[in-house]
């Protein structure tokens, strides 16, 4: 997911994007751990995601407008 596509998004939509993404690295992990997982590259690119959306909430917190 691109920045600027969870910039679109509102408050409550990025609370509800974030809880969302933390429970799919949970199942990610619980996969790796059990051999399931085929591709471990997902697991960073969830992790990249989670990190876009709360730097936006502090962006958002902090009344800094950007656009990337």
């Amino acid at each position: 997911m691109k920045a600027k596509e969870i910039r679109s998004l509102s408050d409550q939509d990025l609370d509800k994007k974030l809880f969302d993404l933390q429970g799919e690295l949970f199942n990610l992990r619980f996969r790796l751990a059990t051999g399931q997982l085929e591709n471990p590259s997902e697991i960073g690119n969830v992790k990249k995601d989670i990190a876009r959306v709360k730097t936006i909430q502090t962006e958002r917190k902090l009344n800094i407008n950007r656009e990337a």
